[in-house]
């Protein structure tokens, strides 16, 4: 059973996760900053489990579909930044099928097509294709 103190924390951080997907770590770091730690911030993580506020597969999913199209990061980016968040091999796989092949190859293209561009001005042809 919660104590009071571990309601109020509770109360903020579903507010917190409702806002926007969160990992563990994001969740453990606010609790920090709560001031509450161990086994009293476990017991609140656990009950934000279930109730569904706190979804690593999930996060991961949302996190490569965000970091993907909106800032056109790469598989190996998205790869580091999920492993710096601590989420687990299974997750990380799972967040990765949200990018599909073709769609990847087309913004990897659309990349190199612009970079080529911006180098228009480069004067010496070996310079720009390297």
């Amino acid at each position: 059973m919660l104590n009071s103190i571990q309601k109020q924390a509770l109360s903020k951080l579903e507010r917190y996760c409702a806002y926007q997907d969160r990992c563990q770590q994001e969740v453990e770091q606010k609790l920090a900053g709560l001031g509450m730690y161990g086994e009293e911030a476990g017991e609140v993580i656990i009950e934000l489990s279930r109730a569904g506020f706190l979804d690593e597969e999930r996060f991961a999913k949302s996190f490569v579909r965000g970091k993907f199209r909106m800032k056109k990061w790469g598989r190996n980016r998205i790869l580091r930044e999920l492993k710096l968040r601590k989420i687990s091999e299974y997750c990380i796989r799972k967040g990765l099928n949200e990018i599909e092949e073709r769609e990847y190859s087309d913004v990897l293209r659309e990349l190199a097509r612009q970079k080529w561009e911006s180098l228009s001005r480069e004067k010496n042809l070996w310079a720009k294709r390297k």
